[in-house]
């Protein structure tokens, strides 16, 4: 046992795995990069970062137990961030459509933006969208209801820094794999650039699996 951590090498496994699993985080800040860049990517990781220290926070405090032990609690969470993640998607294919009848006129160049704005309007604030979406992740939850808190020996006398390496693991992860995806949307932003129905293309596929993930997350169970 390491500092408390019952198996800390299945752990390193599993959040590496867990972290690559394409989820709403990870497809946001690609979005807020390949349409505004590097700079205002990692604004949008920040917010993901924070927001997924929150919710190791909240786990760690205890409210994975209170969710488990209120189902109708659980089930206002889970149906609250459903309709919230297929709320942005929605906005995407609106703003991918209008992108797209707009293709070929004066006003081409200014309609390739509203796709990401309408995903959460990424040019004003990314940091404060990427937080909300981090706080309604239901990849996040689900984790840190059902597979952070279970690596922590509940005898071990400071679990404080038991959830602290794990977290620390986590973040270690995350940065790594949202650096790779906002480098590689800088990338597409001169491709988007040029080609705005592949820009629109793109983001309604984007918006298609908010919804998804929204419906993913109203159906969840606890397990």
């Amino acid at each position: 046992m390491f500092f408390g951590i019952t198996d800390i090498w299945t752990y390193v496994i599993g959040a590496f795995f867990i972290v690559l699993l394409p989820g709403p985080n990870s497809l946001y800040v690609l979005s807020v990069a390949a349409q505004q860049g590097v700079r205002r990517g990692y604004r949008g990781a920040v917010g993901v970062f924070l927001g997924d220290t929150v919710l190791m926070v909240l786990a760690a405090a205890g409210a994975a137990s209170a969710l488990r032990a209120e189902p109708m609690l659980f089930d206002v969470v889970k149906y609250a961030g459903g309709a919230y993640l297929a709320w942005i998607g929605v906005q995407m294919l609106r703003g991918a459509w209008r992108s797209w009848r707009s293709h070929g006129t004066a006003g081409a160049a200014d309609a390739a933006g509203p796709p990401a704005a309408e995903a959460g309007r990424p040019a004003r604030d990314p940091f404060r969208k990427a937080l909300t979406i981090s706080l309604m992740n239901p990849k996040a939850i689900l984790f840190f209801i059902s597979f952070f808190i279970q690596f922590v020996d509940p005898s071990y006398g400071r679990p404080a820094l038991s959830f602290l390496i794990l977290g620390a693991i986590c973040q270690l992860f995350s940065v790594l794999y949202l650096s790779t995806l906002i480098f590689a949307g800088s990338f597409l932003a001169s491709q988007f650039r040029a080609r705005h129905r592949l820009s629109a293309g793109l983001t309604s596929g984007v918006g298609a699996l908010f919804i998804g993930f929204g419906a993913r997350l109203a159906t969840a169970t606890l397990g």
